[in-house]
């Protein structure tokens, strides 16, 4: 797999419903995770979207969620870039790059998901989320 970059928003409880216009404009497949099928116990958030990918005939990628709980929303820069693919190497590096002088808000680390995930802003205030996922077999 190559390494992908897009956009990633985020959104304040209503990520379902944003994920589920843009797959009626851009056409493709919408694919959901909820916090709930990843463990989280706080059921007044268990149906909320943890992960949305939507991939689109013309080859777009988006991709969002719902603020989690204890993150702040922040209405007009609620967007991330975000990396993602299975060369470790290369993220890690390009992870090692955004983050020098800047501010690192969730180490890159294995997460519950189980795959390395990070997010930071850079020098420059711009978000970036880095996941690092296992090679396909």
């Amino acid at each position: 797999m190559t390494s992908r970059l897009n956009p990633y928003l985020s959104f304040d409880g209503d990520a379902r419903q944003a994920m589920e216009f843009y797959e009626q404009v851009f056409g493709g497949t919408l694919a959901l995770n909820t916090f709930g099928e990843s463990g989280m116990p706080d059921p007044a958030f268990a149906d909320k979207v943890m992960h949305a990918m939507l991939e689109t005939p013309g080859g777009f990628t988006l991709m969002a969620a719902d603020t989690p709980p204890g993150m702040e929303y922040r209405p007009g820069s609620n967007f991330s870039v975000s990396l993602s693919g299975d060369d470790a190497t290369e993220l890690r590096g390009y992870w090692e790059k955004l983050s020098a002088g800047g501010s690192v808000a969730v180490p890159l680390e294995k997460q519950m998901w189980g795959d390395v995930f990070g997010m930071c802003t850079d020098r420059f205030g711009v978000p970036w989320m880095v996941n690092i996922s296992e090679p396909a077999s």
